[in-house]
């Protein structure tokens, strides 16, 4: 038996919907009605009526979900106070970051931060963002970075999260250029001749954001997808041996493009092919944390001050 089986399972007693609660959960329903299943088969009954809507509980449902409660409040206190012992002393800043902002985003943003706040210790734990975010919601790291944008918001509750922006970050195609710097494949396209596209892996964010892009296109686009992956690092490596064009993010693509390693693959009348998001930090508000979890974790003075830093100079913009 797994403990996120446990929170799912919380989340659909208080919400009453498989579709909401895996909204929350950040997986799609399917892979959450599979985890409740999984749950069930673990206990050996039904958990759910699903004679009813809204969702109710059976009576063992309704035990197992004050049991866990318990369980999962222990078993939180007891984490927070173990990663004390290891960190207390130290005063390590922990931020979970999606991978692709973990290579490119991550080290210049520190780099300028020791400029202008000061030294730093940090610990930075990568992640694909699912996992990313579910560190922020079980209180495994101090601060989250994230990509945002309007149409895949995060379902984070505002009473209990805040946030400020770090910037913004710009989505495009690029593609390796030929011996005369021009572009090896070029938007859009033709029919019967398809351009060989670098995707991103089923439910990866950035992939999402790039079927937003090419749902918006107002030119269809013509691809034939050769190759995928969940990370842009292993777009770009792909794209930069000539194998596709990939849609990636400006900061992961900087150095290339100064060196001529990489080029847009948009024609001009196509400028408009890229989507731009914001970056985002995020982080348990202390009142939230002290109600959740009690005193077992000590609101740490670094992470703290670094917070006042990032409101004051996002107030400053």
């Amino acid at each position: 038996m797994e403990t996120k089986w446990l929170e799912d399972f919380v989340s659909l007693a208080e919400t009453r919907s498989f579709s909401r609660s895996a909204q929350l959960r950040h997986v799609t329903q399917p892979a959450f009605s599979r985890r409740i299943q999984s749950l069930e088969a673990w206990a050996g009954t039904d958990l759910v009526d699903r004679s009813s809507y809204p969702t109710r509980l059976t009576p063992a449902g309704e035990t197992l979900y004050d049991q866990s409660l318990e369980v999962l409040q222990a078993l939180q206190s007891t984490r927070a106070m173990l990663r004390g012992h290891t960190t207390a002393g130290q005063d390590v800043i922990e931020f979970a970051v999606p991978h692709t902002l973990a290579f490119t985003f991550f080290p210049a943003w520190v780099s300028s931060l020791r400029q202008t706040f000061g030294p730093i210790k940090s610990r930075l734990i990568a992640l694909n963002v699912h996992d990313a975010v579910m560190r922020m919601v079980e209180g495994s790291c101090d601060l989250l970075i994230a990509y945002h944008h309007p149409s895949q918001p995060f379902q984070l509750d505002a009473d209990r999260y805040e946030m400020v922006s770090l910037g913004e970050e710009t989505l495009a195609p690029y593609v390796k250029p030929d011996a005369n710097g021009a572009p090896l494949f070029q938007l859009p396209g033709r029919v019967g001749h398809p351009l060989p596209y670098l995707g991103y892996a089923p439910g990866a964010y950035l992939g999402q954001m790039v079927d937003l892009i090419l749902k918006q296109s107002s030119t269809a686009i013509h691809f034939d997808r050769v190759y995928e992956t969940d990370m842009a690092e292993g777009l770009k490596a792909m794209a930069l041996e000539g194998h596709g064009i990939a849609f990636l993010p400006h900061s992961a693509v900087k150095k290339e493009l100064r060196t001529k390693r990489l080029v847009s693959a948009l024609p001009p009348d196509m400028a408009g092919l890229q989507i731009t998001m914001d970056i985002r930090v995020y982080r348990e508000k202390p009142v939230a944390r002290e109600s959740q979890r009690g005193a077992a974790r000590a609101h740490k003075s670094s992470a703290q001050a670094l917070w006042d830093y990032l409101v004051a100079a996002s107030a400053r913009k």
